[in-house]
């Protein structure tokens, strides 16, 4: 998205579109645009906003004359948003979901804290580095509130995009989209084989036999994440099917719990990961260097709008503890 431009050198149409949008756009409007593109008529619309559906047409003539172009076209099956209607419907969801956010913050400095953040998480992420990095965040001498939402990195970047997370912490990877997305890499996972503790001493004796490893019962996380990707990959590489999984998950706990109560139950996760599993679930270690690392963990910002002091402090506080001592 290219950078907004000072107003003094906008073209006088748009300097014209952006005053009139700033002197009469209604917090209304942007609840009606929401609400039509989630309902899909204006009967539903009309109910779902208790109101009548004279006053949601009176107000969406409103809204398609603030535009200057209609914004949805009426079909028999519903409400479809035109090419305008769809940036006009985007930028609405973005400022409702940074009201929301603004509540959040307001209600966090009630509380004593610093802003309320939104941050997205991919599973394979050790607890004890974001533990820290929150409890590093102290704007003022306080601390901020955070809300995690885990999920895939693509599924996460999408939710930055429209504005529902402040920043996420995921996987870099070439499939995904990264329009409007600023990203710097945090550090490099390497993977570890864990197993049944009884499998990983066997397994540990001799070198790996990719073929008898196909044989397993393997828990890997969800098809076409990066790190599932880059695992098929790898067996390709070395000439072997594929294993198919006995589950899918993108919990590391339960990847851990699977693992450790089934003596042929095996798994590649994140070598940071994998000593947490250890630890809380009782997996053996395979010992077993692979040679590649994963694709690596990644901060993902917003490139434009605004960026936060305690934003800024959080991902401050990311790289610190990322850099020092380094993730085993």
């Amino acid at each position: 998205m290219a950078a907004t431009m000072p107003e003094t050198t906008l073209p006088a149409s748009a300097a014209t579109l952006a005053h009139r949008i700033a002197t009469r756009l209604k917090m209304k409007h942007l609840l009606l645009l929401r609400a039509i593109g989630e309902q899909g008529t204006l009967t539903r619309v009309a109910e779902c906003m208790a109101t009548s559906q004279p006053a949601i047409t009176q107000a969406l003539a409103e809204l398609e004359l603030l535009f200057g172009a209609p914004l949805f076209r009426r079909l028999a099956r519903g409400m479809e948003p035109t090419e305008l209607g769809q940036l006009v419907l985007a930028r609405a969801r973005c400022m409702l979901a940074d009201v929301e956010h603004w509540a959040q913050d307001i209600e966090a400095v009630g509380q004593q804290r610093a802003a309320h953040l939104q941050v997205g998480i991919i599973p394979f992420l050790p607890a004890h580095m974001l533990a820290q990095a929150i409890a590093m965040t102290r704007p003022q001498g306080r601390r901020i509130t955070v809300t995690l939402h885990e999920d895939t990195s693509d599924r996460l970047l999408e939710k930055l995009r429209k504005h529902e997370l402040d920043c996420v912490i995921g996987r870099a990877s070439a499939v995904l989209d990264m329009e409007g997305i600023r990203h710097s890499v945090l550090y490099e996972q390497e993977p570890r084989l864990i197993a049944h503790r009884s499998l990983a001493a066997r397994l540990g004796r001799k070198p790996l036999q990719w073929t008898e490893l196909t044989g397993l019962d393997w828990v890997l996380g969800q098809r076409r994440t990066p790190m599932r990707e880059q695992i098929t990959d790898f067996f390709l590489r070395a000439g072997v099917e594929p294993p198919p999984p006995f589950v899918e998950t993108l919990s590391a706990k339960v990847i851990g719990e699977l693992v450790a109560a089934n003596e042929r139950a095996v798994s590649i996760v994140p070598a940071d990961i994998a000593q947490e599993l250890v630890r809380i679930a009782g997996v053996g270690i395979v010992r077993h260097r692979f040679g590649w690392t994963l694709p690596p963990i990644t901060l993902f910002e917003r490139r434009t709008g605004a960026r936060y002091e305690e934003q800024r402090l959080f991902a401050q506080a990311l790289r610190q503890v990322c850099a020092s001592p380094a993730p085993v």
